[in-house]
């Protein structure tokens, strides 16, 4: 067992390892290929952001982490497919609200599955460490669940909601 002096390097250490493994693991190609909505992420994200229900083009750029204009911009190219639709806010007529079609739906769904798909590095592991793994990585998550970027879309989507 490595001496508490020793604790952070190998924590360092594990810390790249853990980076490595997950740039590794890049969705990006295969999500381009299969929904063919260009180079950027920036339309898989909002496909996946719209997925818990309609959102204003203002909560899409915070959640996205984009500025407004680019936002439109994106739901445009959305519209444009298809894969999206907007409607008028049933609480304030100045704003819209972008929600999914059933194309959209689809894509979305697709691309849930893509990112979900655990690499083969991880499912080839045996029980026992996978076991183990899971155990550790719930630790240092604090047992939080679901993923962070959709845990604050839901915070900020519920925001929108009051306002």
């Amino acid at each position: 067992m490595p001496s508490v002096s020793a604790q952070p390097e190998v924590a360092a250490r594990v810390w790249s390892a853990m980076q490595a493994f997950v740039a590794a693991q890049d969705r990006r190609k295969e999500l381009q290929d299969a929904l063919d909505l260009g180079r950027g992420l920036g339309r898989v994200k909002v496909l996946v952001l719209l997925t818990d229900g309609p959102m204003t083009l203002r909560a899409l750029a915070e959640a996205n982490g984009v500025d407004a204009p680019y936002a439109t911009v994106i739901v445009d190219k959305l519209v444009s497919r298809g894969l999206v639709e907007r409607t008028a806010h049933p609480d304030d007529l100045r704003r819209k609200l972008v929600k999914l079609t059933a194309e959209g739906h689809e894509a979305a769904a697709l691309a849930n599955r893509i990112i979900a798909q655990p690499p083969a590095a991880l499912t080839a592991l045996a029980p026992s460490d996978l076991a183990l793994l899971e155990e550790i990585l719930t630790r240092l998550n604090g047992e939080r669940q679901g993923h962070p970027d959709r845990l604050a879309h839901r915070d900020l989507a519920q925001r929108e909601k009051n306002a």
